[in-house]
């Protein structure tokens, strides 16, 4: 009998507490965990976030990349982190990519993971160095079919990879030869220095590339053209209908991380979503902010499992 007490006190001990750890949590410096070079979308979100957060939190945040293996690297990592809410996943849609695109990535997106927040997302954009003679993405189509271009991309399975192989192997039917590289800004200095003839990236990271000239904006993947680059026509414009695309970029911690303290962070994240000078930030740069419950995010990370999935099929695309 004082066996069973004891599990009862201990239950009611652990229940008593889920408050205290949301008010007492972050009592020391959190890590979020990139993984993908500097430059791309994630890393720009866990910049922005994490300066604003370690105001809000009276605690250091401290942005770590480990880039490899299209994220599946520094995303494994974080499955196997300690769920104390001090390890956190700054991650883009590939992580819903990876699940049907790799055999075993390293993870479980749905039993290893809790999502916390949606932050944001962004178009992806197709972007031409020097080395490619073109005006715009119908000429880059057509110069593909008298011979082969490469592209770069942030990785196997990033949404920049697949929209650059459905647009141009389905769509436009033309053969192209995809170099991935470890992040956003390593595929656009490859663009820079005529390492590819194109890239293909999410938006934010080209943003300052395409406004100075370095690079050529060839087509946004959006419905609309974007505020930021008012210039750059949409994949739809360029004589593709109907075609449409986002990278978005969410918070993740292991799943075993107390409820209680998943929801503060995203309590937060939400805050900051609602400042104005916070999301004229996240604008500037090509990002809607996106924000929600843990059930929404929860909802929409399964929907979007589902959809790469069949991109994944629809377009063969095997890992390098």
């Amino acid at each position: 009998m004082k066996k069973i007490w004891n599990v009862i006190f201990s239950v009611m001990a652990c229940l008593s507490s889920t408050p205290s750890l949301a008010q007492t949590y972050p009592d020391k410096p959190v890590r979020f965990i990139v993984p993908y070079a500097p430059g791309g979308p994630s890393d720009i979100i866990a910049r922005l976030l994490g300066q604003r957060l370690s105001e809000t939190w009276k605690q250091a945040v401290i942005i770590e990349n480990r880039p490899g293996a299209s994220g599946n690297v520094g995303t494994a990592q974080v499955a196997r982190s300690a769920p104390d809410g001090y390890t956190v996943l700054i991650n883009t849609s590939s992580v819903a990519v990876n699940t049907s695109l790799y055999v075993n990535p390293g993870y479980n997106l749905e039993k290893d993971f809790l999502g916390v927040a949606n932050v944001a997302s962004s178009p992806n954009v197709i972007v031409a160095g020097s080395s490619l003679s073109v005006k715009n993405l119908r000429e880059a189509a057509d110069k593909a079919k008298t011979g082969l271009l490469n592209y770069a991309s942030p990785g196997a399975g990033t949404t920049p990879h697949l929209s650059a192989e459905y647009l141009f192997k389905v769509l436009a039917k033309v053969d192209v030869m995809h170099v991935p590289y470890k992040g956003a800004g390593p595929a656009i200095n490859a663009a820079l220095t005529g390492e590819v003839q194109f890239a293909s990236v999410a938006m934010p990271a080209a943003v300052p590339f395409i406004k100075s000239g370095r690079l050529l904006g060839l087509a946004v993947t959006s419905a609309k053209r974007s505020l930021v680059l008012p210039d750059v026509a949409t994949v739809s414009e360029s004589g593709f209908p109907g075609f449409e695309d986002y990278t978005w970029v969410g918070v993740f911690v292991p799943a075993a991380t107390p409820v209680a303290i998943a929801t503060r962070i995203n309590a937060d994240i939400e805050d900051l979503l609602g400042q104005a000078d916070f999301r004229m930030r996240l604008a500037n740069v090509g990002f809607e902010p996106s924000g929600g419950s843990l059930d929404n995010f929860a909802r929409y990370i399964k929907s979007e499992s589902s959809k790469w999935a069949k991109v994944v099929r629809e377009t063969g695309v095997k890992t390098e």
